[in-house]
C-alpha cells in the first residue's frame, strides 16, 4: 500500500513583477558588502559575493545537493525515501531564481517516472491525494510542458475529480484525509492557469476559512482557528489570483503585523524567525506591493545566507535560523528561502529563460 506523503509545510517560488520600487531597492541591497550577506565577515579583499545574486546564488547550491544528480531523499531511521515535495520545491525554486534549468529539467524528468509519480499522487483510484497533485500540477506548468500527459496522468483531470460538492479539495485515501489549506492554494493556483481556470467554489471554500484577524489556518474545521503564517502567505497569493482581492489584502495586513523585528517570521506556534516561513510571507508581502515589509524579510534571509567566507561547500546555502548552517535542514531552508531572495509570485512563476 502507499502512504500518503503529507507535506506538513508547503513552500514554493514566485515570479510576479516588483515594480520599479522594489527592484531599486533590492539592487541597494545586494550592492552591500558582502558581511552583510553572511554570518561570518569576509576574508581581507573578499568582495566576490557583493556582485552575487542571493537567489541564484541558493538556487547553485541547491542544485549541487541533488542526488544522482536529479532527486532528493529524506532518511527516517537510517533507510533513504524519495522525496518528490522537496524536489519539486526545488524545481519551483529554480525557475524562480532563473538558473539551474538543466537541474530542473533532470528532476522534472524524475518526478515523471511511473514509480516515482505514485507514490507522490497515489494511484489515482483507490489513493490519490489533492496538495501533491495540486503542487506536481504547478510545477508542470512552470516548467512550460504537458500536464495534461504528465508522466501519463492528466494532472488537472486528476485534481478537479478531488473536489468535494463543499469547495474543498480532499484526498481520496483509505489512510485519511489530509489535506489542508496548502492544498487548496496550490490548487486554486495552479488551476487558474488552466481553460476555465480556479472553481469558483473551490476559492470561496478558502475565502470563507480566514480567521477573524485576518490570517489563515493549515487545517481546516478546527475547533478555533488559529492564523499559521505559511498557510496565510499562500493563501494570500491564491485569493489574489482568483480575484478575492479584499481577503487577500486581510492576509497581508495579518502578515505585516506579525513580522518579527529582525524582519522575519515565525512558525505557528514559535517566536524566532525561520528561513521557511520567511522566504514564503517575503514573497507574498513583495508580490502583494508591501514593499517596505517584504524587503525586511528579504534581508533577514540574506543574513542566513552562506557568503563567500563560509566553506566552499556551503556557499549560498541558506541556514533554517540564526543558529546556523545545519545540513540536516539546509536543502528544504534553502528551496523554501528562494521564494523570498527571488521576489517572485506563485501565479506567474515561469521556468522560460532561465540560464542553464
Amino acid at each position: 500500500m502507499t502512504v500518503p506523503q503529507t507535506e506538513t509545510k508547503t513552500r514554493n517560488v514566485f515570479r510576479r513583477s516588483l515594480g520599479p520600487l522594489a527592484i531599486a531597492a533590492l539592487a541597494l541591497t545586494t550592492a552591500l558588502p558582502a558581511a552583510t550577506a553572511a554570518p561570518a565577515a569576509p576574508a581581507s579583499g573578499d568582495t566576490a559575493s557583493a556582485t552575487h545574486r542571493p537567489d541564484a546564488a541558493a538556487a547553485g547550491w541547491l542544485a549541487r545537493q541533488l542526488v544522482d544528480g536529479d532527486h532528493f531523499e529524506s532518511v527516517f531511521d537510517g533507510t533513504a525515501y524519495p522525496d518528490q515535495g522537496l524536489t519539486v520545491d526545488a524545481v519551483l525554486a529554480f525557475a524562480a531564481a532563473r538558473s539551474a534549468d538543466q537541474a530542473a529539467a533532470r528532476a522534472t524528468a524524475w518526478l515523471a517516472r511511473p514509480d516515482i509519480l505514485s507514490g507522490y499522487l497515489g494511484d489515482g483510484t483507490t489513493e490519490a491525494y489533492a496538495g501533491a497533485t495540486a503542487k506536481l500540477l504547478l510545477a508542470a506548468e512552470v516548467r512550460g510542458g504537458d500536464p495534461a500527459a504528465f508522466g501519463g496522468v492528466d494532472l488537472p483531470a486528476r485534481l478537479r475529480s478531488l473536489l468535494t460538492p463543499t469547495g474543498r479539495f480532499s484526498d481520496r485515501s483509505q489512510w485519511g484525509d489530509y489535506s489542508n489549506a496548502f492544498g487548496q492554494s496550490l490548487a486554486l493556483l495552479a488551476l487558474q492557469r488552466t481553460p476555465g481556470g480556479a472553481p469558483a467554489a473551490a476559492a470561496d471554500f478558502l475565502a470563507a476559512a480566514q480567521c477573524a484577524d485576518g490570517g489563515f489556518p493549515i487545517a481546516f474545521g478546527q475547533p478555533a482557528c488559529a492564523a499559521d503564517t505559511d498557510a496565510t502567505a499562500l493563501a494570500a497569493q491564491a485569493l489574489a489570483a482568483t480575484g478575492r482581492a479584499a481577503k487577500a489584502k486581510a492576509g497581508l495586513d495579518w502578515l505585516t503585523a506579525h513580522q518579527n523585528a529582525d524582519g522575519g517570521f515565525a512558525a505557528a506556534g514559535a517566536t524566532a524567525s525561520n528561513a521557511n516561513s520567511t522566504g514564503l510571507a517575503a514573497s507574498t508581502l513583495l508580490t502583494g506591493g508591501r514593499f517596505a515589509a517584504g524587503l525586511k524579510g528579504w534581508g533577514s534571509l540574506v543574513k542566513l545566507q552562506q557568503g563567500c567566507a563560509a566553506d566552499p561547500a556551503v556557499r549560498g546555502a541558506v541556514a533554517y535560523d540564526a543558529s546556523g548552517f545545519n545540513p540536516a535542514n539546509a536543502a528544504r531552508a534553502t528551496a523554501q528561502a528562494v521564494l523570498g531572495l527571488s521576489g517572485q509570485g506563485l501565479a506567474g512563476l515561469s521556468a522560460q529563460g532561465a540560464r542553464p
